[in-house]
């Protein structure tokens, strides 16, 4: 189904998109990946209510106990399905997925299994990846997340539908729908776990071309929204230095001190690997862009950040 046939009636005019808004106005990607270090990866193959976690059928006081455990570690909790039509009644997992790449797995059918799910998204993956029966093939990391989720933003399904379908075609085991993950102008977007890269604004060729270019260690600086363990001003100054001086991967370069010179001002060292310098000073100025509708329901114009970077003398 097309956009606009997507997003219209008989008679009436297109309905109003947000991706397709922000692409003319050309907004700025980067710095915008949702915080998370630490991410609840929910197998829940049934349609996702507006707010995930209110979905029907999902285990009453369960959401409450999931996303008080996420806020306790830096964490997000996301529902996951597979591309097409799954069994309502199949096998469910969960699995708790850290920035630094541990990992731990499990089934679930009852508010017990999510509970235990919530103990180990406090506590983190255990040294062992949990129960073997619930968890993907090793050799399927890092998964591919695309977010599809409707009921939230249109945008996101009429985007990212396609998107979740041709990076299934291509890598099977590694790529599940999820549900939402922030910006939804920026549709179709991809996270990218454990590693946390955000990529925004793909259609199903450029998914492919910038998954491939991931898997090979060479993050895409066109499409990349930010890596989702780091704050907003240092997003931007690591990709700064990995446009500046790359192509590398997301773990080529790494925060040193941060400091906040103004109101809207910050100072990032930025450490270095590979073809990145060992140590570059990137200064990250904010702004905020011209109100505008950011969401597909959105009510009035909003504002959002924009920021700009200037990179200093490497090892100044």
């Amino acid at each position: 189904m097309s956009e606009v046939t997507a997003g219209q009636e008989a008679g009436t005019e297109p309905a109003f998109r947000c991706a397709t808004a922000a692409r003319e106005r050309r907004d700025p990607m980067l710095g915008t990946a949702a915080p998370g270090r630490r991410w609840l990866l929910v197998e829940y193959p049934a349609g996702w209510a507006r707010a995930a976690l209110d979905s029907p059928d999902f285990p009453p006081g369960a959401a409450q106990e999931l996303e008080q455990a996420a806020l306790s570690v830096r964490g997000r909790v996301v529902l996951i399905r597979r591309p097409g039509r799954q069994p309502k009644d199949a096998p469910r997992r969960w699995g708790v997925v850290d920035h630094g790449g541990a990992q731990q797995w499990g089934w679930w059918r009852d508010a017990d299994d999510l509970t235990e799910a919530a103990r180990v998204l406090r506590a983190g993956p255990a040294p062992t990846s949990g129960d073997a029966q619930g968890e993907p093939d090793q050799a399927a990391y890092p998964l591919l997340l695309v977010c599809t989720h409707g009921r939230h933003d249109a945008c996101c399904a009429i985007r990212g539908r396609p998107v979740a379908e041709a990076l299934a075609r291509r890598w099977p085991e590694r790529t599940w729908e999820c549900s939402h993950i922030g910006g939804d102008r920026f549709a179709a977007n991809l996270l990218v776990v454990p590693d946390g890269t955000v990529y925004g604004g793909l259609d199903p060729e450029s998914a492919v071309q910038v998954v491939d270019r991931h898997l090979a260690g060479h993050v895409d600086p066109v499409h990349l929204r930010g890596f989702s363990a780091h704050p907003p001003v240092v997003q931007n100054a690591l990709a700064a230095v990995l446009r500046s001086h790359g192509p590398g991967a997301p773990d080529d370069v790494t925060p040193g001190r941060v400091d906040q010179t103004g109101p809207d001002e910050w100072v990032v060292e930025v450490m270095g690997r590979g073809a990145s310098p060992p140590r570059t000073v990137v200064t990250v100025t904010r702004s905020t862009q011209p109100p505008a509708q950011l969401t597909c329901r959105g009510a009035a114009d909003t504002t959002a950040y924009v920021y700009a970077v200037r990179l200093g003398q490497d090892g100044r």
